[in-house]
């Protein structure tokens, strides 16, 4: 196949590789070996090249997402997927252009609900519901017939449904909730700090044995507030990013023993979820700069 076809497909394929397998190392490494096979396969058999290599890809994620089970099994602490950091967010009015480019995120939270599903259910929600592939298509992708592929979507569309967090559908409410945490993170006020969590907030943290971070998901205004203060009082000259984390206002924190990038959730005015990826193999592509 052409090498000019690879590329014009390339940023394509990495968002359903991403999607699929929740790091963009993985992602890069299955496009890069689709990519391979690309340039083994002679042009006139290929008629559709965008939905040959979806198909490569995808099958090559699902070799992987098979064999994720067993790899989790021996991660230390709690998994998160690799954020995906992008611009600085302010308070301001936006770019309308940046709707644009959110709509191709997405958020860190709904990756670890995708986790959950099994690797078949992954693969037709990705492609369906996040590409909009048609079911018939969806299909020849995967090997499976039309009719499987409609049951697999319906239980793994209930699945993210019923797991699925939900948010303020108000940007600017969001906005102004991840300032307000940002600040009493700034401030060391742990009253502040609590009063932007929700009564049930899920802090989560992986370190993957390599920083310190929590050995499980805690849950709960005041342990979460208490264990966010004594995490931000043990560290040494902090600076706080405002930065776009899957598509959503999140924040980056740069410290003397390295950086953590922290998602969030807000719904109800409050920040339900607080996910916070310390583990520096899956943050080499943040912006090291403060």
């Amino acid at each position: 196949m052409n090498p000019e076809s690879v590329a014009e497909h390339r940023d394509y394929l990495l968002r359903v590789a991403y999607r699929l397998l929740g790091s963009m190392d993985d992602a890069e490494e299955v496009v890069q070996e689709a990519a391979l096979r690309a340039a083994r396969t002679e042009t006139e058999d290929v008629r559709e090249p965008r939905a040959w290599l979806t198909r490569v890809v995808t099958n090559l994620a699902l070799d992987r997402l098979r064999s994720a089970p067993a790899r989790r099994e021996e991660y230390v602490g709690s998994w998160l997927p690799e954020p995906r950091v992008g611009d600085p967010w302010s308070l301001q009015n936006e770019d309308p252009g940046d709707e644009v480019v959110r709509a191709d995120e997405v958020s860190l939270a709904l990756l670890t609900v995708l986790e959950s599903l099994s690797p078949a259910e992954r693969a037709v929600f990705v492609l369906h519901e996040a590409f909009a592939l048609p079911l018939s298509e969806v299909a020849g992708v995967v090997g499976r017939s039309e009719a499987a592929c409609r049951q697999l979507a319906v239980r793994a569309r209930r699945h993210v449904d019923e797991q699925r967090p939900r948010f303020d559908p108000d940007r600017s409410e969001r906005v102004r909730v991840v300032a307000s945490f940002e600040a009493a993170c700034v401030t060391g006020d742990l009253v502040a700090l609590a009063s932007v969590l929700d009564d049930d907030v899920l802090l989560r943290a992986d370190g993957g044995g390599v920083v310190k971070a929590l050995a499980r998901p805690l849950s709960g205004r005041d342990k979460v507030a208490a264990t966010l203060g004594r995490t931000l009082a043990g560290l040494e000259s902090v600076v706080i990013e405002r930065r776009m984390v899957n598509g959503e206002p999140g924040l980056v924190v740069h410290h003397s023993g390295g950086i953590a990038v922290v998602a969030l959730v807000v719904a109800g005015g409050r920040l339900t979820h607080v996910d916070i990826v310390a583990n520096p193999d899956k943050l080499r592509r943040v912006d090291q700069q403060a």
